[in-house]
């Protein structure tokens, strides 16, 4: 039986934030030293990456991170999604735990933020609301509320505090990440860095989010399975983003479903992604299983968390269709133009190294050769994407950082795969890119 969530108050002030991670950093550097002396004393080496990991400093470093919320855990999210064919498996299995559900406010915490952002006496606006929160992640916690329409919503709620921490939260947890020593000193993660504190800025931008929750609806059109929630904008602020309440269960029930059911919402699934890309220029680059709910009584898919809807640049755009086309006829000419374009790699990078990123990108596209389904359900295939890639890195020493738009696409089109195999499908990939392959 699980335990119930712990509610704990989200420290809101830079100073409270910077002294956890300040006491963090404490700790751990004192566990360093006692480790090292009494190596030392016992005639042993000290390696620091095996005293810096020890499972007390990762559970350390993974608390604070959860408590915190805000940037510092949606930062390890995005570093073990983004990141997991980069770093080794000890920093993924830290990073691991950040993309479970945070603990949620306690009440008294989330009366304040509610009082502030909608005014005292906004309860008397509703019939109902629950102050037990339906969900709580990095940047807000969600919570059921009835209108005195009869109109169900959800009222997603940020947590104190958490815009004005972005930038110094990014910096001190990339600080701890770097001390660790297990990412390599070739690989530049600046440029990442601004793009994450970017990203979360906007995340935590809830009237953003309202605007790309009906402009991504508006492009969605007539597609039926899948359902976009409307903005209630009387109880929406910067800070508080109120929508229709879809009913509907935990995408992982899918696995429930018959197989024809699960391979056809999944087929839609990759052909809503090249839309994304090709089509709409928009994309929710967040594929996060949470994201997903699937609604049983009509078969469709809920889309939540617009925060991390990104456009899709038109050299971005027209490049990955030219890199489809050409790896869809088995082109590898025209695929290698298409990778320099995009800046998947470069000219400066030597034969060896362009070979490679080649081969990685012909297996990534595994499933658009297959004749027929794609079994991904009993597929290895991220596995090998992911040895593919630690073998680019560390064998090839490539250590490029490709621009934030590809790896925010990657990012969705891998998180598609993992739900693919986990709802055990089979997917003609070719079929669902029909219609840009000409």
């Amino acid at each position: 039986m699980s335990q119930p969530p712990k509610h704990k108050p989200v420290p809101s002030s830079r100073i409270a934030r910077l002294s956890r991670i300040g006491s963090l950093a404490s700790k751990i550097a004192g566990s360093v030293v006692a480790q090292g002396t009494s190596q030392l004393l016992s005639g042993k080496r000290p390696v620091l990456s095996d005293m810096l990991l020890t499972p007390k400093n990762m559970q350390r470093i993974t608390d604070q991170l959860a408590s915190l919320r805000g940037a510092a855990m949606k930062l390890g999210q995005l570093i073990s999604m983004d990141g997991g064919e980069l770093l080794p498996p000890e920093l993924s299995a830290i990073l691991a735990r950040l993309r479970e559900d945070a603990d949620p406010m306690p009440k008294s915490q989330l009366q304040m933020v509610l009082d502030a952002s909608l005014g005292a006496g906004w309860n008397d606006r509703l019939l109902y609301f629950s102050y037990a929160p339906i969900a709580a992640a990095s940047i807000g916690q969600v919570h059921k509320a009835i209108t005195m329409e009869g109109e169900t919503l959800a009222l997603k709620v940020q947590y104190p505090g958490i815009r004005d921490s972005i930038d110094s939260d990014v910096d001190n947890v990339a600080s701890i990440i770097k001390l660790s020593g297990l990412m390599p000193g070739e690989l530049n993660i600046k440029p990442l860095l601004a793009e994450a504190k970017q990203q979360l800025h906007d995340e935590a931008d809830y009237l953003r989010e309202a605007r790309m929750m009906t402009r991504y609806g508006a492009a969605l059109g007539d597609y039926q399975a899948f359902v976009v929630p409307t903005v209630h904008h009387s109880l929406s602020t910067d800070t508080v983003l109120a929508m229709t309440y879809l009913s509907s269960d935990p995408i992982e029930t899918l696995t429930h479903a018959p197989a024809d059911v699960r391979n056809q919402l999944m087929t839609d699934m990759f052909r809503l992604f090249f839309d994304e890309v090709f089509d709409f220029r928009l994309i929710q680059s967040d594929p996060n299983m949470a994201n997903f709910r699937y609604m049983p009584d009509t078969q469709q898919l809920a889309l939540l968390d617009f925060g991390a809807c990104r456009e899709v640049p038109a050299y971005i755009s027209e490049g990955y269709l030219a890199l489809l086309r050409a790896m869809a006829n088995d082109d590898m000419t025209g695929v290698a133009q298409a990778a320099l374009n995009i800046c998947l790699m470069q000219e400066s990078h030597s034969d060896d190294q362009q070979a490679a990123v080649l081969a990685m990108g012909k297996l990534a596209c595994e499933a658009l050769y297959s004749d027929g389904p794609y079994d991904f359900g009993n597929s290895d295939l991220l596995t090998r994407v992911q040895a593919s890639g630690m073998a680019l890195s560390f064998e090839q020493n490539f250590w490029h950082v490709p621009p934030a738009d590809a790896i925010f696409i990657h990012r969705k089109l891998g998180g598609l795969y993992l739900l693919a195999k986990r709802l055990d499908v089979q997917v003609d990939l070719r079929n669902a890119a029909g219609r840009w392959l000409g």
